[in-house]
This record gives structure tokens, C-alpha cells and sequence, in this order.
């Protein structure tokens, strides 16, 4: 049966990373779009924050949430159109709430960051486990100055919460996938999951203070 490897994974999030920040023609706004729009009817980046979270925790599970995603994202692994349209939705959220709180997205550090913020329940254990002190003023500061090595150790961590929960030996069966982001129910995203996805990003981007 096929399998899905760690450097497959990261090869995914970064394809899926790039492709939140500009949006899909047609389909979807790019994060900087996203962000001015709810920063115009929220000027406090508190409340376009929450209100963006709100928004997307109530849309993610209706029925065809992800109709017509899957389809339009690429990916250099062959994996299933929901899961990855569950990753590309969720990981589009978590960037714009960063750009909302003013961060540079396109930094390496930052893309890190909002794969740790996907990881949800297991996000607090990855920063402590990297050494990053974010609960602090300077926390864009903190931010900016990761290491590469560490930005890098950050990923492997990811990765691997994100494929071995479910898996052996660092791979997952490519049919028992969607539960890796919590789940897909009736075309939506898991609400609960989401928010607490969400809730991350806040904490992370918004309170700089994890």
C-alpha cells in the first residue's frame, strides 16, 4: 500500500504553504488580501483575529466546504484531494491571522511557526521542546532569531506529528490520513480541531505569548 515518508510531508506543507500565501486564482483570496479585508472591518487586530477564527470555525463544517479545492492544488505527492484541501484551509487561516499580527510570512521563521500551529493539542510541546521562549514581549524578536538548525528540527517535529500519530515507523497508509488534522465529516473540517488550530494562531501571532 502507498505510503506517505517525512520528506513527503514537508514537500506538502511547503508546496501547500506557498500556495495559502497567494491564494488560488479564481478560487481564493492570497493572506494579504484576507487580512486587509478583516483588518477594514476590524481595526484592532485582536478582533479581526478572532472574527477571522469565528468565520472559519463556523464554515469548516458545513457540507462541500472543500468542493472544488482539492482539485485545484498540485501537489508533488499524490495524497487525497480532502486532505489536502483540510491543510491547505486551515494552514491559509493560521498565515493570515500571522499577517494580521504583523509578522513577516514569508520568513522562514514564520513558516515554521504556523506548521507548529497546525500540529493543535501538540504545538505547546513542540516550542518547549525547541528551546523557543515566545512567552515574552519581544516574541517577534524571539521569532526572528531562530536558528536554521533549529528552524529545521522545528519541521522534522512537525512532520512527524502530522503523519506518525496514525502510522509505524515514521510512515501513514495514505487511506487513514484525514485523521490527521482531525477529521473530515460530511465534505467540512473538523470544527473542533479547527479551533483549536485557531487558538494556537492567536495565541502565537496575535498575544505573542504561547
Amino acid at each position: 500500500m502507498e505510503v506517505l515518508t517525512e520528506n513527503q510531508m514537508q514537500q506538502i506543507l511547503n508546496t501547500l504553504y506557498h500556495k495559502a500565501l497567494d491564494g488560488i486564482p479564481m478560487v481564493s483570496k492570497s493572506i494579504n488580501e484576507l487580512a486587509r479585508e478583516y483588518l477594514s472591518k476590524h481595526p484592532d487586530p485582536k478582533d479581526a483575529a478572532k472574527s477571522l477564527i469565528n468565520y472559519q470555525v463556523l464554515k469548516c463544517g458545513t457540507s462541500g466546504f472543500l468542493t472544488g479545492l482539492g482539485g485545484l492544488i498540485t501537489l508533488p505527492v499524490a495524497i487525497p484531494a480532502n486532505v489536502s484541501s483540510v491543510l491547505y484551509v486551515q494552514m491559509r487561516m493560521i498565515a493570515t491571522i500571522a499577517q494580521i499580527g504583523g509578522f513577516n510570512t514569508h520568513s522562514d521563521q514564520v513558516q515554521s511557526m504556523v506548521y507548529v500551529c497546525l500540529t493543535g493539542t501538540a504545538a505547546a510541546d513542540i516550542i518547549k521542546q525547541s528551546g523557543i521562549k515566545v512567552g515574552e514581549r519581544a516574541a517577534m524578536n524571539a521569532i526572528k532569531s531562530i536558528p536554521g538548525k533549529t528552524l529545521t528540527e522545528i519541521n522534522k517535529k512537525v512532520g512527524m506529528r502530522l503523519f506518525t500519530k496514525f502510522g509505524e515507523k515514521g510512515i501513514v497508509n495514505l487511506g487513514k490520513a484525514i485523521p490527521l488534522v482531525g477529521g473530515v465529516i460530511g465534505g467540512g473540517i473538523d470544527v473542533a480541531s479547527t479551533r483549536v488550530i485557531g487558538d494556537n494562531a492567536y495565541k502565537m501571532f496575535i498575544m505573542r505569548n504561547f
